[in-house]
């Protein structure tokens, strides 16, 4: 979980038998984007953000790790919210970011585009 978003949301995820982690649990909070997608790839996380950059990192340098989610939308930012609708959502998205997918996640839609981004 990226610092854009609270670290409510990956305590969230935690109660609901996900393994979570908040870049503050390893004091990564003021750390490059590059370095948050180093560590979620070498430890086989998801990345969850608010931050449109990691897209733009992953298509850049023709990435195929990590999954990254994505939300988007002002009206997602309370974390009750973004957990419901991620909890929502990931079932259906499962197999795609095991092989490594973009998630786009918004209220009324979920776009999902493989890595590498071409």
């Amino acid at each position: 979980m990226d610092a854009s978003l609270s670290p409510a949301l990956s305590d969230g995820l935690r109660s609901a038998g996900h393994d979570s982690a908040h870049v503050r649990d390893y004091g990564l909070q003021r750390a490059k984007d590059s370095e948050i997608l180093d560590r979620a790839a070498r430890e086989g996380r998801v990345l969850v953000s608010a931050d449109a950059d990691f897209g733009l990192i992953l298509a850049v340098s023709g990435g195929t790790r990590p999954s990254v989610i994505l939300f988007r939308r002002a009206s997602q930012r309370r974390p009750a919210d973004q957990l419901r609708l991620l909890l929502a959502n990931l079932p259906p998205i499962q197999e795609a970011l095991e092989k490594g997918s973009f998630v786009v996640v918004e209220e009324s839609r979920v776009r999902v585009r493989s890595l590498p981004i071409l």
